[in-house]
Parts: C-alpha cells; sequence; structure tokens
C-alpha cells in the first residue's frame, strides 16, 4: 500500500529566540508535517570535534515547547530522545506535557544513543549496543503505561516504576518513531513502531564513512528487509522515514556528487543514489523521492532547517500525494 508524501525539518539551532519562533511557522507555512530536533547537549570543543556533529545549542524539551506554541497545526517532534539521557518518569511526564500542550501534536522519537564522545563529556556511561536497546524498549513501555492512566507497575532490567498513574494523558498515545541503523534496533521498530527512522550504523560513535557507507541503496534496502521482519503482517502500516542529510539543489549535479564521494569514499554512483541524499535540481530531486517510495516504500523525507527555501517547491508538489 502506497503511503502518501510527508516532510519533516530537523533543526538544531538558532541565534534568537524571535529566530526560532519564526522558524517554526516558517516550516508549518511551507507545508512540512513535523518540525523536529535532535538531542545532544554539548556545545564547541573537542568532543563535539570528534563526534564530527553539527552543533545543537538548543535543548529539545523546551525548544519543542516553544514551537509548538509558536504554531497552530504541525507537529512537533525529537528525532530522536536517547533515552540514555532522560530518566523515564521525568521524560515521559515531559513529553506528554508537550502533547497536552499543543493539543495532540507530539511526534515521539526515541533512540539508543550513539554518540560516543558525547556519552564521555557529559559522564554518563556508554553501555554495549544490546543494553542501551533494552532500556530504550523499556521507556518505551513506560511511556506507554503513563498514556494510558493506569497504575504504573514496570520492573524491568533498567526501568522500575509502580504505585501511580502518568499524568497528564491527552486520550491516547502519540506517533512512535524509533530510530537507528542496527538489525536489532530496526527490528524492533518494525515491531513497536508507528514510523520507522531509517539511520546509519552509527556504531562507529561518530559520523564519518563508516556510517555513511552503511546508508547505501543496498545498505537501505538491507534496513527495509531487517524492518519487515519486525514487522510481520504490520509492515504495510508502517511510514518509512529517512533524513536527507546530504540536500544540495543544484544544477551541477555530477560535480557536488564528487565532491561527496570524495568525503565519505564512495563512488559518484553511489552518491547519486544513496537515499540520504538528495543532489540536482528539484524536478530531478521529485523524480528521486518518487522512486525511492516505489522502490523502498519511504514516504517520509526529513531536510535540514538550512535548506527548506530551496526544497519549498518540493513540498509543493509531493506533500500529501
Amino acid at each position: 500500500m502506497t503511503k502518501p508524501f510527508r516532510f519533516g525539518v530537523q533543526a538544531y539551532s538558532a541565534d534568537s529566540p524571535d529566530e526560532w519562533r519564526e522558524l517554526a511557522k516558517k516550516v508549518e507555512t511551507f507545508g512540512f508535517s513535523c518540525f523536529h530536533l535532535a538531542d545532544h547537549y554539548i556545545g564547541d570543543g573537542p568532543a563535539l570535534t570528534a563526534a564530527n556533529h553539527p552543533l545543537q545549542n538548543l535543548a529539545a524539551i523546551p525548544a519543542l515547547a516553544v514551537a509548538a506554541e509558536a504554531t497552530e497545526s504541525i507537529r512537533v517532534g525529537c528525532r530522536v530522545f536517547c533515552c540514555d539521557y532522560h530518566q523515564p518518569t521525568v521524560l515521559a511526564k515531559e513529553v506528554a506535557t508537550i502533547d497536552w500542550f499543543s493539543g495532540g501534536r507530539l511526534e515521539l522519537g526515541l533512540g539508543a544513543g550513539w554518540v560516543e564522545s558525547e556519552y564521555d563529556a557529559m559522564g554518563i556511561p556508554m553501555e554495549r549496543p544490546g543494553i542501551r536497546i533494552d532500556r530504550m524498549t523499556e521507556t518505551l513501555d513506560f511511556i506507554r503505561q503513563h498514556y494510558s492512566g493506569d497504575q504504573i507497575e514496570l520492573a524491568g532490567a533498567h526501568v522500575q516504576a509502580s504505585g501511580f498513574s502518568g499524568a497528564p494523558t491527552t486520550g491516547g498515545m502519540p506517533p512512535i518513531m524509533i530510530g537507528g541503523g542496527s538489525q536489532r534496533i530496526l527490528g524492533i521498530a518494525g515491531r513497536e513502531a508507528d514510523i520507522v527512522s531509517i539511520n546509519f550504523d552509527n556504531s562507529a560513535g561518530k559520523i564519518g564513512p563508516k556510517g555513511v557507507g552503511s546508508g547505501t541503496i543496498d545498505g537501505t534496502a538491507q534496513k527495509i528487509e531487517w524492518i519487515q521482519a519486525g514487522a510481520g503482517e504490520r509492515f504495510d502500516d508502517l511510514e518509512i522515514e529517512i533524513a536527507a542529510y546530504f540536500t544540495v539543489v543544484t544544477d551541477h549535479t555530477e560535480i557536488v556528487q564528487e565532491e561527496f564521494a570524495k568525503l565519505f569514499g564512495l563512488e559518484a554512483s553511489e552518491i547519486a543514489n544513496h537515499p540520504h541524499c538528495l543532489i540536482g535540481p528539484v524536478g530531478a530531486l521529485i523524480e528521486k523521492i518518487q522512486q525511492r517510495r516505489e522502490e523502498l516504500g519511504i514516504n517520509y523525507v526529513t531536510f535540514s532547517g538550512a535548506v527548506i527555501d530551496d526544497v519549498a517547491p518540493i513540498i509543493d508538489a509531493l506533500s500529501g500525494t
């Protein structure tokens, strides 16, 4: 079953409160369906340099609340909360409060964490992937119990809570997005999520050639198979989301593709077909997005806040179709 296209924006920073509010309003006006942040905390310094990650100068929870207040209809969310960074009871109440204030516009993204130098810099132990993923699934279980309004009883290996009910509740769970790039987490996402966010294999703990190389067309097709295996009969009900991290609207397609290929140790042909890359003129990018939905089932594409003006014609042409 073909899902209609949805488009999101992921922003990290703003130079002023007014700029942040205006960006949220602009994203809504342009017809995007969700305004996301990531979930990172460290500022400039050796740890951020080691991660090779862009600076995020805003904490996700308060920035989402402000974005929700500045808008009327667009969903707001975090793509994705690192469950290791948040005490589950506090996270559940915070996201439910944003959901309540926004009139049910939260899109709740969860992940197991991956930026090794950020863990180290923050003094948070980075346990092996299996433990981090288990903690994420228990956190999701807790949030579901919070939203149920019933008495919470959870005695997990990592999350324990009992003797109270969650408040506030909004009458139903928000859409759940689970993101990652490994076989196990994508299988869990297929089983548990409403939206599966396909990411790189970030086992290197930083952005670099290994992760980007895992996101080629063949690597992404493999990830779709892992999602299908986890989802079983519910696969057709899932939305499949991907971030077009490397989006350049240009008439100099081949030159730009070559530059990205050199940067990540790939062939230009691999960049041309890379599901996380959209490089070329608007018309060609529209065709590429349509092709990826047909071949891979990807119906939800997230862009960086830096390119929203460039991709506005794409949103105009494809949103909801």
